[in-house]
């Protein structure tokens, strides 16, 4: 088995940490900010929050052409801080938090997959980022 490719995707969003870290992991916000585009959503999220907690969330083009289930179970937690989880494909998925006084930065680190161009996977995953800082910024 080869070892799999690193990326990195990040914001810095103007919000406390616990306002993050709630926005990121309650799934009645997950469903509000999960895709990468205005024709996606996330009609379903379910979240254990816990090492060896399973997380499921549901994503989907509005017009019902194609959907998925982005899920995996948590190994490691540090509130406020830390999020580590392996995917249901066994990739795994680290998401670092820490704040300055005002700002927030937020970075996740994902393995890359075999399937989609490194570019569609960073931009993919970038995206939903922007999304989830457009919310937590308006919320």
């Amino acid at each position: 088995m080869t070892e799999q490719k690193m990326l990195t995707v990040g914001v810095v969003i103007d919000a406390p940490l616990d306002k993050v870290w709630t926005c990121f992991t309650s799934p009645e916000f997950i469903t509000q900010w999960n895709f990468a585009s205005d024709d996606w959503h996330a009609p379903k999220a379910e979240n254990d929050l816990r090492i060896n907690g399973r997380f499921s969330f549901r994503m989907e083009a509005k017009d019902g052409s194609f959907g998925f289930d982005f899920g995996g179970v948590y190994t490691d937690l540090k509130m406020h801080e830390l999020i580590a989880y392996t995917l249901d494909d066994y990739r795994k998925v680290v998401v670092k938090m820490t704040h300055d006084g005002q700002y927030t930065q937020f970075t996740q680190m994902f393995e890359a997959e075999q399937e989609n161009s490194i570019e569609l996977q960073q931009g993919g995953w970038q995206a939903i980022l922007n999304n989830f800082k457009k919310f937590v910024d308006n919320n």
